[in-house]
């Protein structure tokens, strides 16, 4: 790290500005600590302003506030674009230093240009009515009656609410290059020692000679000059593309073209391209499609930090013959499963030479999947740190005439091709490829015979028209051959509730556990787990109604992978919008439900609510899990989280286990949410739930901020996968 407050020097120890003078930062593990005693800025409103050189707006560090020797609040920052970032709040009154840490181990910063300011109240509400007003409105209203903590706190919120922006803006913020930082660019690349020389494949037929020449130059136009770019004209008939092929050759020796005599399609001519590749990795580019300047600069970057990679791939966008660009994808990391329904990976997508090879490199036959193809046979078994995602739109891709884009029946050949490649990757496991939703791949596990038995865990106390509800579900409208139900019974009292009891008398699957005491949700779930004889424990609120009937055994499918910890179902309002599409981190300061909201039948961002998919965790509400993983990791955790987070909790011991948590939307139910115990709305139920989400902050503040399967590019108010 270094710089100072107006210059970057690598190597000095960063210093700040701030209201009283400047102050140099101190070193502290693998981060650094600004000292704040006596810096008068105790319970003080301001605005931290700092730059991370080469971050590129997405964040790299935590920012935490030191109060008395402990760490308190981490300090939610906003990317300004470029490598700027700030944060406007209150510091708290027993502040004494900020700590600067790196996100996560492998990824340092570049801190430079530090600085606090103090904020007017005049400008602080001015900048909160832009971002939140009715928020703000509610703020000054208590300030006034005198009630200034409550003020305050609304106040904060109103600050750290984000408006939405358009792509459009979304580009000139933090995609657009300035003259010298695209110098530094092209001199760091330059001054690598033994960098990865990259191997651009581009097969060509016939393209529209202008597009050709645009995805030419956009090689050409690199920041970094570690490529060749090797081209397999297959048999293209234009005389145009002989031409305009043989020219950028003779100008830049960098790229070497070959020709086929026959067309053979795309597969033969990626691999002829394949062939003439020196290089250790190979990039792939379509004859129309555009690299962003910065491409084979972030991937060799990628690859120098950590050269054991397989496959980096990056976020992509479309553009049209007038060079507007639009529909941008900010993917997921890594996700297994994603990919075995949707080729999410595609642009750009880099791959180690030696396992392209290994492979036998693209197979012809499956034109219009060939891509995908190649991905489920390289992936399979690959460990995911050896997959690199780069959260930055590197490839734009051609949606213009001239293009070569499919017609409905190349359309439909290349989803046979694609069912024929999940097919062909799943038989090893016993699994078989469907056609989905949409035209995606659905890949179905089996169940094993006998079916392993269920232990379905309800915690309840009375509300017996909600739990009837659940209990009619189970046992007269699910298709699943062994279930026992463990009703988890804390001190249930209405004359309802004992008669439901009693009419399930002789229903040898059913058990009544009664715990008496105050509510704990997760010391019930555990009581409940410890009671269970199933292999599967399916923990499920009593305010579910069930819809389907093989709900329970796709969820039963999925968590029988031993890779597989927990798997959530797709829980819908009463009115048919989604309520749970599984959970995102760092939403609300804890953790938020994907797309909530959305219509039940809608795709959601690039179909992810149609589709099985890894994320970070599930709720509890409809959470199935193998006894054995939920004994491995300790269960739900009784003595910090009562009533939330719990499931948050669990899941992400379960990843850090090493198991993969699942989402699916083919076991769908309605959930009533929080009928059952009500909202969070007394001052006791306030007062819990805050210190449930100080736990989870103090114990998982790095994933809060960093979730895999949420692309920080996009907006962290809600989980609605919009910037």
């Amino acid at each position: 790290m270094g710089g100072d407050p107006g210059r970057d020097h690598p190597g000095a120890i960063p210093s700040a500005r701030l209201p009283g003078g400047i102050r140099a930062f101190t070193a502290e593990g693998g981060g650094s600590r600004l000292d704040l005693t006596g810096a008068g800025l105790d319970g003080a409103w301001v605005t931290i302003r700092f730059r991370d050189a080469g971050s590129g707006g997405i964040a790299r560090l935590l920012v935490t506030v030191l109060c008395e020797g402990r760490h308190g609040a981490v300090l939610q920052e906003e990317a300004l674009g470029g490598d700027r970032f700030a944060w406007t709040g209150r510091l708290p009154e027993a502040l004494r230093a900020l700590v600067l840490s790196p996100l996560a181990p492998g990824r340092p910063f570049a801190l430079v240009d530090v600085a606090i300011h103090r904020r007017g109240r005049l400008a602080l509400v001015a900048r909160a009515v832009l971002r939140a007003p009715r928020l703000t409105v509610r703020a000054v209203y208590w300030r006034a009656l005198g009630l200034k903590v409550r003020g305050r706190g609304l106040l904060s919120a109103a600050l750290g609410q984000r408006r939405g922006t358009g792509y459009a803006a979304w580009i000139r913020r933090f995609d657009t290059l300035t003259a010298p930082e695209r110098a530094r660019l092209r001199a760091e690349a330059a001054a690598w020692v033994d960098p990865p020389l990259i191997s651009v494949l581009m097969p060509v037929h016939d393209p529209a000679p202008a597009v050709l020449e645009a995805a030419l130059r956009s090689v050409r136009a690199q920041l970094s000059p570690h490529w060749e770019l090797c081209v397999a004209d297959d048999a293209s008939t234009d005389p145009a593309i002989v031409r305009i092929l043989a020219a950028h050759a003779a100008a830049d020796s960098r790229i070497r073209v070959t020709r086929r005599a026959v067309n053979g399609h795309i597969a033969r001519a990626t691999n002829e391209a394949l062939a003439l590749a020196r290089g250790a990795y190979v990039a792939f580019l379509d004859h129309d499609d555009v690299l962003a300047e910065t491409a084979l600069f972030h991937v060799g970057a990628a690859i120098r930090a950590d050269p054991d990679l397989v496959l980096i791939y990056s976020d992509e966008d479309k553009i049209d013959g007038r060079g507007r660009r639009f529909e941008p994808h900010f993917k997921s990391g890594f996700d297994r499963e994603l990919l075995y329904g949707q080729n999410y990976i595609n642009h750009l997508a880099v791959v180690r030479t030696a396992a392209v090879r290994a492979l036998g490199g693209l197979r012809p036959g499956f034109e219009g999947s060939q891509d995908h193809d190649l991905l489920l046979r390289l992936t399979q078994g690959l460990a995911p740190a050896r997959v690199r995602h780069i959260p930055k739109v590197l490839y734009h891709w051609r949606a213009a005439g001239g293009s070569g884009t499919f017609s409905d029946r190349a359309l439909a050949q290349a989803e046979t091709a694609r069912l024929r490649a999940l097919a062909q990757v799943a038989a090893p496991f016993g699994a078989r490829a469907e056609r989905g939703p949409l035209g995606f791949n659905r890949l179905v596990r089996p169940l094993p015979h006998p079916a392993p038995r269920v232990s379905v865990i309800i915690p309840t106390r009375d509300r017996a028209e909600l739990l009837g509800t659940v209990l009619r579900g189970l046992f007269g409208a699910t298709d699943y051959p062994d279930i026992e139900v463990v009703v988890v019974d804390n001190d249930s009292r209405e004359p309802a509730t004992d008669a439901l009891f009693a009419s399930y008398a002789e229903e040898a699957r059913l058990r009544i556990l009664p715990v008496p005491g105050p509510f704990n949700f997760s010391d019930l779930s555990n009581r409940g787990a410890a009671a269970a004889t199933g292999a599967v424990l399916l923990f499920l609120n009593n305010d579910v109604e069930i819809v389907e009937p093989g709900w329970l055994a796709e969820m039963v499918s999925l968590a029988l992978d031993p890779s597989v910890g927990a798997v959530g179902a797709k829980l819908l309002y009463p009115d048919g919008t989604l309520q749970h599409g599984g959970i995102v981190l760092g939403i609300g300061g804890v953790a938020g439900h994907s797309h909530p909201g959305l219509p039940g039948e809608e795709p959601g961002y690039f179909a992810r609510m149609v589709l099985t998919q890894e994320v970070s965790a599930v709720t509890g509400a409809c959470l199935a899990v193998r006894a054995e993983a939920f004994a491995r990791v300790g269960g739900f955790d009784a003595a910090h989280l009562a009533v939330a987070f719990n499931d948050v909790d669990l899941c992400l011991r379960l990843r850090e286990a090493g198991y993969r948590n699942l989402w699916t939307p083919y076991a769908r139910l309605v959930h009533h949410e929080s009928k059952s115990r009500g909202p969070e709305d007394t001052p006791e139920k306030r007062t819990r739930f805050e210190a449930e989400m100080r736990v989870m902050q103090a114990r998982w503040e790095p994933q809060l901020r960093a979730d895999p399967y949420y692309n920080p590019n996009l907006s962290r108010t809600a989980a609605h996968f919009r910037l």
